[in-house]
């Protein structure tokens, strides 16, 4: 098996039959591909609507709970025979034609793979102000990250996953070394179902994830180098503030908030400094269980 077509889904039922009737008509013409749906612990009775409809090329896979997009992309991949792992969304915004074209990019040697959308989107001031800023902080020349997306295998097994984390595939593959294309895609408006991302707080959680991911990526990378000199600094600061405060006082000239001041600077420098030694000790852990990885 080649490609490995994962899509996972959450109270998606009203969508599969649709589904599967447009992947019949794929799977006619692209032989070397299968399909695992995911149900992440759906409500609505997905995971038996998907059984019933299930085909030689399709698979089924089912969260006894839901455990979030991130984790449905990981229990499809294992489950998966492809070389090549293609993420496509159960609600049919995507077509199913642009599949072997983000392939294509991944046999012209790229490793990953993502869509930009092109058509009309309901969170679009959203998704722009996000893209831009994940541009900004990863240093990215793709315009899309949460699009349809085509990797090579190495590409999951390699990068760290967490909760909400299938938004960061592209920076983190970037900062493990891999190669990134990127190819226009078609968007097309969802017709049944509601979409399961809308409320504020999700906004919120995507910019805390930006901040979390961004990092781990930087300051936990080198965190003496980052936190340790912020401390050193902070102490530097506090004894020249002494000093000076110290000047003033021989000249009558005491000012007991540039006390509490220096009291500040060299507490926080030591706390500062305290955490980059922490930093260090963990980064040292976490060196050492990578490199017994298989």
């Amino acid at each position: 098996m080649k490609v490995s077509i994962v899509i996972p889904a959450f109270n998606e039922a009203v969508n599969i039959p649709f589904l599967v009737e447009e992947f019949d008509k794929f799977i006619k013409k692209h032989k070397n591909y299968e399909v695992i749906f995911v149900d992440d612990g759906s409500e609505d009775g997905s995971f038996d609507i998907a059984k019933d409809h299930k085909r030689g090329y399709l698979k089924v896979v089912k969260h006894k709970r839901n455990l979030g997009k991130t984790q449905a992309i990981i229990s499809g991949t294992q489950a998966a025979k492809g070389d090549i792992i293609v993420v496509f969304d159960a609600d049919l915004q995507y077509d199913s034609q642009d599949i072997p074209r983000l392939v294509q990019l991944i046999e012209d040697g790229a490793d990953i793979a993502t869509g930009w959308k092109q058509g009309h989107y309901d969170k679009r001031f959203i998704s722009s102000t996000y893209n831009y800023w994940a541009r900004r902080l990863f240093d990215l020349s793709i315009h899309d990250m949460n699009s349809i997306k085509a990797f090579k295998r190495e590409v999951i097994e390699t990068i760290p996953l967490r909760k909400d984390w299938h938004r960061y595939i592209v920076p983190l593959a970037k900062e493990a070394g891999f190669k990134i294309a990127e190819l226009k895609v078609n968007l097309r408006p969802r017709k049944y179902g509601t979409a399961k991302y809308q409320t504020k707080s999700r906004i919120i959680v995507g910019l805390l994830d930006l901040l979390a991911v961004k990092f781990q990526l930087t300051f936990m990378q080198k965190p003496l180098l980052y936190f340790g000199t912020i401390g050193l600094a902070s102490i530097g600061l506090g004894i020249l503030t002494g000093i000076l405060a110290i000047i003033l006082r021989f000249f009558g000239h005491g000012f007991r908030p540039l006390l509490y001041l220096v009291i500040l600077l060299i507490i926080s420098g030591i706390l500062f400094f305290s955490l980059a030694l922490i930093g260090e000790s963990i980064r040292a852990i976490l060196d050492r269980l990578e490199k017994r990885k298989p």
